[in-house]
């Protein structure tokens, strides 16, 4: 029996009725970025020219460039960027405090952390690189698969946020990876030092994304407020709100301030994105720093 084009269109529109929501806005985010396979910064095995070496006893003669050697006088080698594919380790912050959103118009935290967070692991896919959520025991993979099942895994978790911090770096974590932490990092600097620290003890480069919404970091409201905390906090009654919008924003920016000097001594970078701007901003920003930085 031939297959009719109606037919093909029932079968790809249940086919894409099955794919999770998340998926489908992170591939359209994916998709607005210019996507270039990133090397090593290291000498190894792939196509692309890395770099001349004076030539070794121990090289092999046909890695030996003649015409540069017949220039210069030295014999050279022509060695070539390392361009094997390395794990990407992702995380999605899902806790309560992330389902906050100050206006209808806008995505929760979690749900901007979680399409920037696939958006990323989708372009690191397609560059062939490996990926992996970090505060799950699923193995670091490849293919369309790992980034259907990453997407539900997410919205299960957006459904029901989980009461977890910000996960250590695993054993199972390889040296010279790179990890992605999405997150609005409201923690205590020292907690989030000791966590960063344990990433970096295994060689591990990365990367923090503070996710916020525009009222976190205006503070717009005037008058009497009560403020409710989402993880169990308790409540803040604040008579004339607008009298401590100069000290709430001062404290935010230490914070910030602390968490940026604390990544760059560590080795790390640190970026900051309003649920309010569109994600493709966020994401080229979390892709250029992973094709800039060695992994």
């Amino acid at each position: 029996m031939p297959v009719t084009a109606q037919v093909l269109q029932h079968n790809a529109e249940h086919a894409a009725s099955t794919l999770p929501p998340l998926l489908i806005d992170a591939n359209r985010v994916a998709a607005t970025v210019s996507l270039g396979s990133h090397g090593r910064r290291r000498a190894g095995p792939g196509d692309t020219f890395w770099q001349f070496r004076h030539y070794t006893q121990s090289d092999p003669a046909h890695t030996i460039d003649w015409r540069q050697s017949a220039k210069f006088g030295p014999v050279y080698v022509r060695e070539r960027e390392w361009d094997a594919a390395q794990t990407g380790a992702i995380w999605c912050d899902c806790s309560p405090s992330m389902a906050f959103r100050s206006s209808k118009k806008l995505p929760t935290k979690a749900e901007r952390a979680c399409v920037i967070g696939m958006g990323l692991a989708s372009l690191l896919l397609q560059g062939g690189e490996r990926v992996r959520l970090l505060n799950t025991q699923v193995a670091a993979t490849s293919g369309r698969l790992a980034l259907i099942q990453m997407a539900h895994h997410l919205e299960r978790e957006i459904e029901t946020p989980p009461n977890t911090g910000i996960p250590m770096s695993p054993a199972s974590m390889p040296r010279h990876s790179a990890a992605v932490l999405i997150s609005d990092f409201m923690v205590p600097i020292d907690t989030l030092e000791k966590t960063i620290t344990s990433y970096v003890g295994r060689a591990v480069r990365g990367h923090l994304l503070q996710v916020l919404d525009p009222a976190e970091e205006a503070l717009p409201y005037s008058g009497r407020i009560r403020f409710q905390g989402m993880e169990e906090e308790g409540q803040l009654l604040i008579e004339r709100t607008e009298d401590v919008r100069a000290d709430y924003q001062r404290k935010l920016a230490e914070h910030r301030a602390q968490i940026s000097s604390m990544t760059r001594r560590l080795g790390w970078t640190f970026g900051v994105h309003h649920t309010d701007k569109q994600p493709h901003t966020a994401l080229v920003g979390l892709h250029n720093r992973l094709a800039e930085q060695p992994w």
